[in-house]
C-alpha cells in the first residue's frame, strides 16, 4: 500500500530523471501536457514504469480523463489501494 505522498514521489523521480522535467516543474497541479510537456506516448511510457514499481496492471481506461498531476496520483492510489 502506498500513500499519495509516496505516490507523488515516485512520479516525480521518474519525471525529472526520465523524462527530463525541471523539479520546480514537478507539482501535483501541474497539467502533464501544457506544463510538463509530456505528449500520449510519454503519458503510455509513464503508466507502465509506474506499473514496474506498484506492481499491478494498470488499466488505460484509468487514465482517459486525466490531465493533472495529482490526476496521475489519485488514480494510482486508487489502483493500488484497491488491488488486493
Amino acid at each position: 500500500m502506498y500513500t499519495k505522498e509516496e505516490i507523488l514521489k515516485q512520479i516525480t523521480d521518474i519525471l525529472v530523471n526520465d523524462f527530463d522535467c525541471k523539479a520546480e516543474d514537478v507539482k501535483p497541479e501541474a497539467k502533464l501536457v501544457d506544463d510538463l510537456d509530456l505528449d500520449s506516448i510519454d503519458a503510455v511510457d509513464l503508466v507502465v514504469r509506474l506499473q514496474k514499481i506498484i506492481k499491478v496492471r494498470v488499466n488505460p481506461q484509468d487514465f482517459k480523463q486525466i490531465s493533472t498531476l495529482q490526476d496521475v496520483v489519485d488514480a494510482i492510489e486508487k489502483i493500488v489501494n484497491t488491488a488486493d
